[in-house]
């Protein structure tokens, strides 16, 4: 495990450590924590599609630590520093449950037990957090979600007669790049300079989408669009009327429908 503070982050300790998941796979995690104040709350970030939390999120993490919460990331399996074939997704319930695994057991530690839990998530990471509630709805105590992938938008989808061709050969061919896709940071980022950003940032995946990858998040989102009504917590939905790769109406839909709201 490493612990430093970032130049200017003095008020804020930042720590990484890597831990092994059911299937026996190495997780990167890490942690922004307020140096010397105490903690009003725990916040667990869940990152998107073929991004990572060290970096990427790390403004985010030391935003809200030095404000006085205890912040903890995970990259995925496959994506980041995290073990794994590159953006590589075999089960969207295997994300899910990595997360759940390495958020429960942060929040048993006796500093937190009573302490406040909040999930973040960002894009795909908004699935993973909805997803985390619906598997132990009381645990939440609220949730941000940034443009969550609640329904892949139609200016990105394959036609249907494509999805049912990559359906029947997911199995044999799983890993391969052959989903047709508009480029996504092009897509999901209108702002050169975060863009720019993005694109320089080696851990991020800026690859075609594999076939089995793609196949689950179209397959999560599907189920999630179906189960709005069930999500109880209190929540913050943003999202860009623009967003040309995740569905802006399903965030109002999720706005209008869930039982929280």
């Amino acid at each position: 495990m490493v612990g430093f503070a970032h130049p200017g982050e003095m008020d804020v300790e930042y720590q990484e450590e890597y831990i092994t998941n059911s299937r026996g796979v190495q997780l990167f995690t890490c942690r922004w924590t307020p140096a010397s104040s105490s903690t009003k709350a725990l916040v667990f970030l869940c990152h998107g599609y073929g991004m990572e939390c060290s970096r990427y999120m790390k403004g985010c993490g030391t935003r809200l630590a030095a404000a006085g919460y205890a912040v903890y990331g995970i990259d995925y399996e496959g994506h980041g520093r995290s073990a794994g074939a590159r953006c590589y997704i075999r089960k969207f319930d295997h994300l899910v449950a990595d997360c759940h695994a390495f958020y429960n057991s942060v929040s048993a530690e006796e500093r937190h037990r009573e302490k406040p839990r909040f999930l973040y998530g960002e894009s795909m990471g908004g699935a993973v957090a909805l997803l985390l509630h619906q598997r132990d709805p009381a645990f939440w105590d609220g949730a941000v979600l940034v443009a969550p992938m609640c329904k892949i938008s139609e200016k990105v989808k394959p036609h249907p007669v494509v999805i049912n061709l990559l359906t029947q050969v997911e199995e044999i061919i799983p890993k391969w790049k052959i989903v047709p896709s508009k480029d996504v940071i092009d897509s999901a980022f209108k702002d050169p300079i975060k863009r720019e950003e993005i694109r320089s940032n080696k851990l991020i995946y800026q690859d075609k989408p594999r076939l089995k990858t793609a196949l689950e998040l179209l397959r999560t989102s599907i189920g999630l669009e179906l189960r709005l009504g069930e999500v109880t917590l209190p929540f913050f939905v943003l999202h860009g009327e623009a967003d040309t790769v995740t569905d802006p109406e399903v965030s109002r839909a999720l706005y209008e429908r869930a039982a929280s709201a």
